[in-house]
Order: C-alpha cells, then structure tokens, then sequence
C-alpha cells in the first residue's frame, strides 16, 4: 500500500510541473499491478511514426494485464513537460540537437529519468535509441529493464561502429530482448548472439481503438479515388521502398494513394512526375486514415530494407479486413501477411513484380475479400492487445521474480 501511495504521488520534476498518477487497468486475474516506464526517442503528438505507434498500443495492451505505464520521451517542444493520454502519462525533456536521427538531450533529462525510474518496478526501452541506452545504463535508478528491439541499424554504419560498445553494454545489462517476430530474430547477427536473453513477441493492435466507420469521410475520399484503389500508409523514408511503387503505378496505371509524410517525399514527387495514377496525401489524421483503409483493394508495402521490421500500417489493414502485398526481407511483415493467405509476398526491390501482383489482385475481387477475412481473422489471433498484452506482462513478471530470487 504505501509504494502503491508513493507511486501514485505527485512527482516534482521542475518547479510546478507535476507527474500524475498513471492509468492502469484492474487484471482479469487479480495480478498485482505493474508500474512500467517506457523510453524512446520521440512520441505523440510531436511525431508521427510505427514505433511511436507500437510502443501506445502496447501501453493499452499491458493496461488490461493490470499495468500502470508512463513514456519518457525528447520533443523539440517539451511543452507541457507532462500530458495524461489514453494509455498513460508521457513526460517529456527537451531534445537539444539531433544527429543521424538519434535525438540527444541536456542533462536535466537524466535526472527526469532517475525520478520517474525509482517510481517504476521496471523500466521498457525501445531500441534503437543510442542516447536513451545511455539513459537507461545511469538512470535506471537500479530497476530492471527490458529491451523490445525494433530494428537493426542499417543506414548508419560507421556510426554504429562507434556505438558498438555502448550497444553491447546496454544489451548485457538488459533483463530480456524481445524481436518482434521469429523471423527478425533469426535473421539479425545481433540477435543471435544474444543467444536465450531473446524472446518473440509481434507488435499488437487494439481493435477496439480504430474509429468506427465515418460515412462522410468515405464519401468524400470515394468521390476522389473510387474504391478499390491500393494504399500505402507510413512515414516516407529511404527503406520503405516507395520509389519502388511508384514505377509499379507507371507500369500498372493502377490507382494509387499515398498516406503520409517524411524526408523522401520531394524525391518521390519528382520521380512521380507524370504519373497521374499515384497521389501523394501527406500526413492524415486516423479518421482519414481508416476511411482511406476502408474504401482500398488492398495494402501495398514495398518496403525493402530490414530496417522495416515490422510494418504497423499492415496491422491496421489487416484489422479492417484488407489483403496486403509486402516483400520478402526476413522481417515482421512476413509475418502480418501470409503470402497466399491474407495476401502476396513478393521479392524486394522489384518494381515488376509488384506490378505483377497489383495487377493480379486488382482483376479478382472475390480473392481480395477472402484474403481480407483471413487477413482480419490472423490480426485477431497473432496480435490482439489480450494476445501480446498477456505475453508482455508474463515477461514483466519472469524478469521481476528472477530479481526477487537473485
């Protein structure tokens, strides 16, 4: 009861600023409650992206397994420094400069963290994030954490030589490392030397939280691309592959609609330069969003990297129902779309085989909405917030007792 009380206090961060108690929701089986710190880079509303989506869904996941959660984050406006959402507190530090997409921050930050970790039974870190594996080596205030590994390091890799020895520290210290998915796992040298420490478990989706059917919305959009046009939704960047869909658009001259932004996007808009066919959205809100997955045939994913580990966009498809073409890159996404089941996998980097398959799943209908249901049906089975929410808290709970007993 009274670390119950202490948790839930009022904690002072800087001046006036308050961190209110954080959300939690009763267990089904009466376990005891979890307080859980969740640590990445940036988070909404400042930014948009799949690991900032990941990280809320699985805050809303863990809460019906009877955990409190709060994120720490940097925002280049840290202002307020705490906000109370849906599935918890986030409290935020300013991010000073970034480099290589890694933010870095003074180090008042460390001190927010040191506070909020000694409040917390554990700590969740979300890689990759070099200045938050910093962060959590010396404000970890002694609490355990575990590491849920979204993706290698790809691009940057003279960086990430020199971050190497940070990386290998951080990871010995962590409790547990989770891959999203077996095949991430299996294919990432890093993962495998980490040998049993590495568990799987997907990324999750509430289907409950996606708006409900917006009638007006839908015929808005249907009144600009028909139905059954092939969406891709997502931040733009270098390995999701768009210039790649943007040559199957030219060959195909299938309708095709782009949802999002991103620092590829004045590239792709000059490739796409007299291709009537592709219209690019810029970023919209979920209601959009889901009016636009609503009226699509299908999915398309061409990303073609392994920095694209799992694909949330795919989850969201998926979860109303509608078939999907990714590529093969021994990631996640193969296993949100099963090629011949809830969809098409194709090699990556090939523009005319995704041709191909946009051109076989447009002329059959009947084939989409099969490999629609099928679709609906595994999101439902894999990756439901109970799913992955009861996998996450039976971790929480192996580390805490392992630490009991050690």
């Amino acid at each position: 009861m009274q670390a119950e009380q202490n948790f839930s206090s009022h904690l002072s961060l800087t001046g006036s600023v308050t961190c209110p108690p954080i959300s939690a929701q009763s267990g089904a089986k009466g376990e005891p409650e979890r307080r859980i710190l969740h640590i990445y880079r940036t988070y909404f509303p400042e930014t948009q992206g799949g690991v900032q989506e990941a990280v809320r869904q699985l805050c809303i996941a863990t809460q019906r397994q009877a955990c409190r959660n709060a994120v720490f984050s940097l925002a280049k406006s840290a202002s307020p420094v705490v906000c109370r959402r849906p599935e918890g507190v986030l409290v935020r530090s300013r991010s000073v400069f970034e480099v290589a997409s890694c933010d870095f921050a003074s180090p008042a930050a460390l001190f927010r963290l040191r506070e909020l970790a000694k409040r917390s039974d554990l700590i969740h870190c979300h890689y990759p994030w070099p200045f938050g594996d910093l962060l959590a080596l010396l404000g970890s205030a002694g609490k355990p954490f575990v590491v849920t590994y979204h993706s290698d390091i790809v691009r940057q890799r003279g960086l990430e030589r020199v971050y190497a020895p940070l990386r290998d520290v951080f990871l010995s210290r962590a409790s547990a490392v989770v891959a999203t998915s077996d095949a991430y796992r299996a294919s990432s040298p890093l993962l495998q030397s980490l040998g049993d420490k590495v568990s799987a478990i997907p990324l999750a989706m509430d289907c409950s939280q996606i708006p409900p059917s917006d009638e007006a919305r839908e015929a808005y959009w249907r009144e600009r691309f028909g139905q059954g046009f092939f969406l891709f939704v997502g931040v733009l960047r270098y390995y999701k592959g768009l210039h790649i869909l943007v040559e199957a658009a030219r060959a195909t001259g299938l309708p095709v609609v782009v949802v999002g932004d991103g620092p590829e996007r004045q590239r792709l808009a000059n490739q796409a330069r007299g291709v009537s066919n592709i219209h690019f959205l810029g970023f919209r809100d979920d209601a959009d969003k889901f009016a636009l997955i609503r009226l699509a045939g299908a999915m398309v994913f061409p990303s073609h990297l392994r920095a694209e580990a799992f694909g949330v966009s795919l989850l969201e498809a998926s979860a109303i129902g509608r078939p999907m073409i990714t590529t093969d890159i021994g990631t996640g996404t193969s296993l949100v779309n099963a090629h011949g089941e809830t969809g098409l996998v194709v090699p990556p980097g090939d523009a005319a085989a995704m041709a191909d398959a946009m051109t076989y799943l447009a002329a059959r209908p009947l084939l989409r909405d099969r490999m629609g249901f099928a679709a609906r049906e595994r999101c439902r089975r894999l990756f439901s917030a109970d799913v992955v929410g009861a996998a996450y808290r039976a971790l929480y709970d192996k580390v805490l007792e392992q630490r009991v007993r050690v």
